[in-house]
């Protein structure tokens, strides 16, 4: 264990360090693969990584859909979390076929099926393009500003990707401003169901479990990327190592973390803590007690909610971790400091104080409009629909026509040129609809709405006319024929004369409610969106200047790499070991739910070696869209795929805490024993090259 004893001494000395200097501690930061701390994290973990490395691991990584992934194989298979293939096995599920229920264990190549509208990405090219982005907005204020930064993404983007179906382009914002990056990315978007265990076994214990360490889940899944019809060539991809977990050994985890907020200042962050987190937590807290109340209902309901209450029940236990870190005093006064740190040096500094002035004060004027506004636009815009996938679909059409008569330039920014493609993708993608789901979360964001501007707000008035939101939403789901794939086609290419000429009833009612809707996007973007994008630049630079390039930025839903250890975990409330086994997970099965093991677990029990490693912990700073990030060694062998973190390292939203952050891991051992032992997925194991 003399390894172990240097590593974690070497850790300590690490983070002494960086608090002196003012930097990022030990496993600290989402690093971005230009701007990745090679010498640094070398030194804390003894390993001998370089950009060669990196280069790799770029290449062998992947983003599917809201979460990570990464290739395992030469034949296009990607190793990601059971939960991130959750709505593919729900559209690929009948009542009467639920895979959900019984896994997908296709015995052939050709019984893999296609996960409609999905795709797999994979990072090719990472270029600066923030002279441009920052002199489209130069001079300007307000609405005018974000518009102008907008169109010129629009036209970055055009010029890199052209109509290429195989590429994707992003001008992806970092440091909240201070740079602008081209990423581009090769698109696979025929990718099939290769592997899903039952739920039982990839959720144990269901919600209580849900971001908690000990776990007992094998929450992993694969999927194959095609082209031409054919698995893909992918001579890029991670060696599996099937191996049991040592502690202590030094991993990297590398994924697309959806989004942080640690460059935010302290008054911005109070606006969540007593606005956005208290209003969230009530409605997903509403929705969820509807939606459970409906899955009650019978054994159909349960099958149609099951994928959609699980994101609810995730939404808010995020959402309770992340409040409690903010009323944390231990945690915020980190956060003073290094505000207070941050605010010195650059005072220390005059010209560049002179320079800058007080973005500090002009973000903290921005928070009363943001108090006034957030409520009109988290509600009629942000959950707007209340999740129900018919409105979704009509909003598109309607927004897509109304917004594609415009010059490119001037469109809201989802509709410029360069991301139709990938918004007609996901419009006519073949997913079922269930008109009840659709109606309770119709009905929900009505009176939610309602309730929260109050009944005289004209707005409100708008949005239900003279009807009850019960009445309103079963008159529409049940009138709209937006189910079918074809009749959002036809509608979608034939713009906004045919979207005019509807008659479907969802169609005409979003066209009804267009006027408040948009206004209140416009009012956010010129009070609060582009007032804080013109001083978080600003506040950018100082950074730059105060620190250099010695700090990292906010997640971005791009690709990051981040690190750490393999061990436990000793605070008030966080105590566990790295490890748990199949054995644990035998001992904790009762049978009463939701602690029912999977039965093909059970009668495989003789066959799996109990001490086999089913979950581990590791220090490293994740988030969600950290989902299935694979955990990798410096020799590019994957170890895991990253499940999320504990409910007390929600907190990394705002912070990193070395003492507190720990990432929850699927092990290859558990995998592997589950293919070879449960499933008898042979053909997977061998093309691991685990046999």
């Amino acid at each position: 264990m003399r390894h172990n004893t240097l590593i974690l001494a070497a850790v300590s000395a690490t983070v002494a360090a960086a608090m002196a200097a003012g930097q990022a501690r030990a496993e600290e930061g989402m690093w971005t693969l230009d701007n990745f701390p090679i010498a640094r994290a070398n030194q804390m973990l003894g390993t001998n990584i370089n950009q060669g490395f990196l280069d790799r691991v770029q290449l062998s990584a992947a983003k599917f859909g809201g979460c990570s992934a990464g290739f395992v194989s030469g034949q296009g298979l990607v190793l990601t979390n059971n939960h991130c293939v959750e709505s593919c096995v729900a559209n690929l599920s009948t009542q009467a076929t639920n895979y959900t229920e019984t896994g997908f264990t296709p015995r052939t190549r050709e019984e893999e099926l296609q996960c409609p509208g999905a795709s797999v990405e994979v990072l090719t090219g990472i270029d600066d393009v923030t002279a441009r982005m920052q002199g489209a907005g130069q001079g300007q204020t307000g609405l005018a500003f974000t518009q102008a930064r907008d169109a010129e993404a629009g036209r970055i983007e055009r010029e890199a990707c052209g109509d290429d179906r195989g590429k994707r382009c992003q001008v992806v914002t970092l440091y909240r401003g201070g740079q602008f990056k081209l990423y581009t990315y090769k698109r696979y978007s025929d990718v099939r169901l290769a592997f899903a265990p039952e739920n039982a076994a990839a959720a144990f214990g269901g919600d209580p479990y849900n971001f908690s360490f000990p776990r007992f889940s094998i929450d992993a899944a694969f999927v194959r990327v095609y082209e031409d019809g054919r698995p893909a060539v992918t001579p890029n991809h991670f060696t599996w190592k099937a191996d049991r977990p040592v502690e202590g050994t030094p991993v990297f985890v590398v994924g697309t973390p959806g989004a942080t907020q640690r460059l935010l200042t302290q008054d911005q962050l109070a606006s969540i803590r007593d606005v956005f987190l208290p209003l969230d937590q009530i409605i997903s807290s509403e929705l969820r007690g509807r939606m459970i109340r409906f899955s009650e209902e019978s054994d159909e309901n349960a099958f149609i909610a099951f994928d959609p209450l699980g994101g609810v029940e995730n939404t808010f236990k995020r959402g309770m971790g992340r409040m409690k870190a903010l009323i944390d005093p231990g945690f915020i006064g980190q956060r003073e400091r290094a505000e207070a740190d941050f605010r010195a040096r650059v005072a220390a500094d005059p010209a560049l104080a002179a320079r800058i002035g007080d973005p500090w004060a002009d973000l903290s004027a921005v928070q009363d409009d943001y108090r006034e506004l957030f409520p009109a636009y988290h509600m009629l815009e942000t959950r707007a629909g209340g999740g129900s996938a018919l409105f979704g679909w009509a909003r598109t059409l309607v927004r897509g026509a109304q917004e594609r008569a415009k010059p490119s330039e001037e469109r809201l920014s989802e509709f410029a040129d360069s991301r139709l493609r990938a918004v007609e993708t996901g419009l006519t993608a073949n997913r079922p609809s269930y008109p009840a789901l659709n109606q309770l979360q119709l009905e929900w964001w009505m009176s939610k709405t309602r309730e929260l501007l109050t009944a005289d707000d004209p707005r409100v008035e708008a949005l239900l006319g003279a009807e009850s939101p019960e009445a309103l939403s079963a008159r529409l789901v049940a009138g709209t024929r937006l189910a079918d794939p074809a009749v959002r086609r036809a509608l979608w290419e034939g713009g906004l004369e045919a979207i005019q000429a509807s008659d479907d009833p969802l169609i005409q009612y979003v066209l009804a409610i267009q006027p408040p809707t948009r206004e209140i996007r416009s009012q956010w973007d010129e009070r609060v969106q582009g007032p804080t994008d013109r001083a978080s630049e600003t506040l950018a630079a100082a950074r730059f200047a105060a620190y250099g390039d010695t700090v990292y930025p906010d997640a971005t839903g791009t690709l990051r790499v981040s690190y750490g250890l393999i061990e436990g975990s000793d605070v008030p409330g966080q105590r566990f070991g790295a490890f748990t086994t199949f054995a644990g997970l035998w001992s904790r099965a009762t049978g009463a739910p939701p602690f029912q093991a999977a039965p093909r677990l059970l009668a495989a029990k003789d066959r799996i070696d109990p001490d086999t490693v089913l979950n581990m912990a590791v220090s490293s700073d994740t988030i969600g869209g950290s989902s299935g990030s694979p955990v990798i060694t410096e020799r590019m062998e994957i170890l895991g795929a990253n499940f999320d973190s504990t409910v007390m390292s929600q907190r990394n939203a705002y912070g990193y805490d070395r003492d507190v952050n720990r990432s929850v891991i699927v092990t290859t051992a558990a995998v592997t024993a589950a293919l070879r032992d449960v499933y008898g997925m042979e053909r997977l194991v061998q093309e691991l090259g685990a046999d």
